[in-house]
């Protein structure tokens, strides 16, 4: 009996013995379906294609024509032959229909919006930013660095200003304010141990009557003879200072009345010619430096003198000089009869302060801080650290200032803080003493030299540094120096103290001095 056939059977039969009879061609969908809207993606796809619809290509490819198979058959269907088909650049796949070009609909400015993020806009500005940013600083910078011509009311390149000490000095402040040392009660210590070895030491109550004889250090009432004294007495012992000191005695005396009775005629000093001046100091080494140097100051002097007696004279209160609001109405004429009389004189430097005292001083050429400390201390009577090499040595071995960035200047200005007015004159005296006796402090000595036994009272608080001269060496020196011409104690305090004189002009003629320099005593 055959099998039943239902209708639905027979129709999926028919239709599938249909394609084997004749070849039937692709079905076409009665409508095609609605086009989506594209992504912003497709939308930049969409620009980019547009370009190129002037110039469509013709395209080949391989399209296979599958016949409708009923579900459920495990037949395979049938592969037709190659077609070729024009096919439009803005189809897009699967029968979606043609791109939409940007100018259709609200794309626009979705594909403006994609082409030209927030972000990209904000990446272009950035380098016209930095420039503004580096023209604004440049504005600035030029502005700062230039001034306006009063004149010409025009901005001009400031030139770089002179420094207000040529010394780099901090008055009233250290240069060192993170060191510790000296403390108060290690000023005293080492002021108690030296004074058991070297005698006390105390600032005399009055300043002591001047010697023809005897240079010193400034212990004089005159403070021009004081400051002349101490250059004299720079860079060679004090009895070859002296000796200079005598010869300006002898050559050009000692005023015998009015009021700079007892002091040398300066001003006769001041009028002589320079190879006279030499002659007179020659004994005492570094003559044609230190002539200079005397000639340059009384010049500036006699300046001054008359600068300052004429404002008094005419009493204008613009015309003040300083420090006379300091001063009596007896100081006054005192300093307007000095200059009439010709006498040079700077004991107005007592009406001023003591920073502006050793600031005055330190303009004068050849002057520098040790020696105006020492006008200071010797000769005004005001508390004040000079610093000579003894010190300064001294100084970095007890470890009051940094051992490897001080130097003498900014010592000075350390410990003119740092130790108590009341030790600064008896200290100064003992660690020049000490520095100078001290078989194992002195500059030129080291184990195993002379007297090397015989220890130091300050030996547990120094830590010696530097070069030193072994026994051997440092006997050969010693004989050396006392047989050899040479003005200093040691080259050490030579060229130390010898910076304040010589300017680079005066080089040359400072070495030829060394070795014409009196012997040592």
């Amino acid at each position: 009996m055959a099998a039943r056939m239902t209708r639905g059977a027979a129709a999926k039969e028919a239709a599938f013995l249909a394609p084997l009879n004749e070849e039937t061609p692709p079905q076409q969908l009665s409508s095609p379906p609605a086009t989506p809207v594209p992504s912003k993606k497709k939308a930049v796809l969409a620009k980019k294609s547009s370009k190129q619809q002037s110039t469509p290509k013709m395209k080949t490819q391989e399209i296979t024509t599958n016949a409708a198979t009923p579900v459920g058959t495990g037949r395979k269907r049938k592969r037709a032959g190659l077609v070729k088909v024009e096919e439009d650049i803005n189809e897009l796949p699967h029968n979606l229909g043609k791109v939409i070009t940007a100018s259709d609909g609200n794309v626009k400015d979705e594909v403006e919006e994609e082409v030209e993020p927030p972000l990209k806009k904000e990446r272009a500005r950035k380098p016209a930013a930095k420039k503004k940013d580096i023209k604004d600083i440049d504005e600035i910078v030029a502005k700062a660095t230039a001034t306006t011509d009063p004149a010409e009311g025009s901005p001009t390149k400031k030139s770089r200003k002179a420094k207000a000490n040529p010394y780099g000095l901090t008055p009233g402040e250290t240069p060192y304010p993170d060191w510790p040392h000296p403390t108060p009660e290690e000023c005293q210590e080492v002021n108690d141990l030296l004074s058991k070895v070297h005698g006390v030491v105390q600032a005399p109550k009055t300043v002591p009557a001047p010697s023809t004889t005897v240079s010193g250090c400034g212990e004089v009432p005159s403070i021009l003879d004081a400051l002349i004294r101490t250059l004299l007495s720079a860079a060679t012992t004090g009895a070859n200072s002296s000796r200079a000191f005598k010869g300006l005695v002898d050559s050009f005396g000692l005023l015998k009345e009015g009021i700079g009775k007892g002091s040398v005629d300066w001003d006769a000093v001041r009028r002589a010619d320079l190879k006279d001046v030499f002659e007179a100091i020659k004994s005492g080494g570094l003559a044609a430096t230190k002539s200079k140097r005397i000639k340059e100051i009384l010049e500036m002097v006699l300046e001054e003198n008359k600068a300052r007696r004429n404002a008094l004279v005419e009493a204008k209160e613009a015309g003040t000089p300083k420090g006379a609001e300091n001063e009596t109405g007896n100081q006054k004429q005192a300093e307007i009869t000095r200059a009439d009389e010709h006498v040079l004189s700077l004991d107005h430097l007592h009406a001023l302060s003591s920073d502006e005292a050793l600031n005055t001083l330190i303009k004068y050429p050849g002057i520098g801080p040790k020696t105006a400390s020492c006008v200071l201390l010797f000769c005004m009577q005001r508390p004040s650290f000079a610093v000579d090499t003894h010190v300064f040595r001294l100084c970095k071995w007890l470890n009051w200032v940094p051992p490897t960035k001080a130097n003498r200047n900014s010592t000075y200005s350390h410990c003119e803080v740092k130790v108590p007015d009341e030790l600064k004159y008896p200290l100064h005296q003992l660690l020049i003493r000490h520095g100078k006796t001290c078989p194992r402090c002195r500059a030129a000595t080291g184990e195993g030299s002379e007297d090397w036994d015989k220890g130091c009272p300050i030996e547990h608080l120094v830590t010696r540094t530097g070069k030193r001269k072994s026994g051997k060496e440092g006997l050969m020196k010693k004989k050396k120096n006392k047989k050899g011409k040479k003005g200093a104690e040691s080259e050490e305090e030579s060229e130390e103290e010898s910076e304040e004189l010589v300017d680079e002009d005066d080089e040359e003629e400072h070495a030829d001095e060394e070795s014409e320099a009196e012997d040592k005593e």
